[in-house]
């Protein structure tokens, strides 16, 4: 049975007045790669200072690696790497400086390995040619790198990241996706915080959903994009294809059919056993961000009457 890294049950936090997180229960297994998804002020970044034991629940549970936090649980953060709400680090220090720093002040490791430890995350984001130059002088992708090199110091068995390519150029954002896809290969499980779904989407085989401070959705990614049971068909012979279907094409713009049924290779074979010539036939699936935004409603910067901070 796999084991969980992450488990909550009945996690819930208030600011006075304000319910931030209500009754989320998550279940994030070993080799995991989890997506954790919301709007602005949905109860995301509380939630994942809950999990880190960086706040406190009202009430619920939480357990990392199995042991409960906090408590025994606070021995597993050896073991985890994260960056929370944007890199933090001396301006007026270099990036070797300021992981050595980091590192000194974190559980394990040692002083005789730290350069090696060090240079090695530096290498892994990018960040190996900076040399002396002061962190004041980085670019926001930049800050970004830092931060992660950080998370990486301890080789971490859980990597719990928030916006892990805010700031970072499109070669950026794809060198960080790569780096995180061969950290799970090798073992690390992933669970990061995003607002760009199609990253997730392209990293991610789980995935929460969350809403005012609620779950609404926990599964993997591949059934919540199941079909829709529409196929959608472009064929130079469109007036020939709506006439063989007869009653099930949805819409048609110009050589696109959507149709409703209910096997793609059925219709095919329908199709070219009319004479239609197909130069595509797939099935619809919607995309996260689709699946995310009827989950959620629109407008991530609405102001409820229900604060939810994030």
């Amino acid at each position: 049975m796999t084991e969980d890294v992450i488990r909550t049950r009945g996690l819930t936090k208030r600011f006075g007045s304000v319910l931030a997180v209500d009754d989320v229960s998550l279940d994030v297994r070993q080799g995991d790669r989890y997506g954790f998804l919301g709007p602005n002020g949905s109860g995301k970044t509380t939630t994942v200072r809950l999990l880190l034991g960086l706040v406190f629940a009202t009430s619920g549970t939480v357990e990392l690696m199995g042991a409960r936090m906090p408590g025994p649980g606070r021995a597993a953060l050896a073991d985890i790497g994260a960056l929370i709400e944007g890199p933090a680090a001396y301006g007026h220090l270099s990036a070797r400086a300021n992981l050595a720093l980091l590192d000194a002040a974190g559980p394990g490791g040692g002083r005789r390995t730290r350069r090696r430890r060090v240079d090695a995350a530096l290498e892994q984001v990018g960040l190996d040619g900076v040399g002396r130059r002061p962190v004041k002088a980085f670019s926001l992708g930049m800050r970004g790198r830092l931060g992660l090199a950080g998370a990486l110091l301890r080789t971490p068995r859980l990597l719990v990241l928030d916006e892990p390519t805010n700031g970072l150029d499109p070669q950026g954002i794809r060198e960080v996706r790569d780096l995180l896809l061969e950290l799970n290969r090798a073992g690390t499980t992933l669970f990061l915080s995003s607002h760009l779904l199609s990253e997730i989407e392209s990293i991610c085989t789980r995935v929460a959903v969350l809403q005012q401070g609620r779950v609404v959705a926990q599964d993997d990614v591949a059934a919540m994009r199941a079909p829709t049971g529409r196929v959608l068909v472009r064929t130079p012979d469109a007036d020939l294809a709506v006439a063989t279907l007869d009653g099930r094409v949805e819409h048609r713009d110009d050589d696109l059919i959507v149709v409703r049924h209910p096997s793609p290779p059925e219709l095919a074979a329908l199709l070219v056993g009319r004479g239609v010539r197909l130069t595509e036939l797939r099935e619809e699936r919607r995309t996260l961000e689709e699946v995310v935004l009827a989950l959620t409603g629109p407008g991530s910067d609405r102001v409820a009457t229900r604060g939810h901070p994030s």
